[in-house]
């Protein structure tokens, strides 16, 4: 886990505020994101809540890769269109 050095106070209602530099890195959007909390030992742990495939949207038969949900059907899709690549592109290298 690395820290930000960011410190926020709670208000009388319990609330903290996230920073707006955390929002932009997660990509979290006003009123349309959620986060999700884990408790562990003393520790609070948010993380993005993603129930869903990112590329689809569907919540049915998915599995997790660096934190992210794709389900099978979008997965299949990808190693098809990686199969697909000319030897060359796999790296992302364009020789000019």
């Amino acid at each position: 886990m690395k820290s930000t050095g960011i410190v926020r106070g709670l208000d009388k209602m319990g609330r903290i505020v996230l920073p707006m530099e955390i929002r932009k890195l997660l990509h979290l959007i006003d009123d349309k994101s959620y986060v999700e909390f884990y408790t562990e030992a003393d520790s609070v742990i948010l993380k993005k809540y993603v129930p869903a495939c990112i590329f689809c949207d569907s919540a049915d038969n998915t599995v997790e890769y660096h934190g992210m949900k794709i389900c099978r059907d979008c997965l299949h899709k990808l190693n098809q269109l990686a199969e697909e690549l000319p030897p060359d592109a796999e790296s992302g290298n364009s020789e000019s």
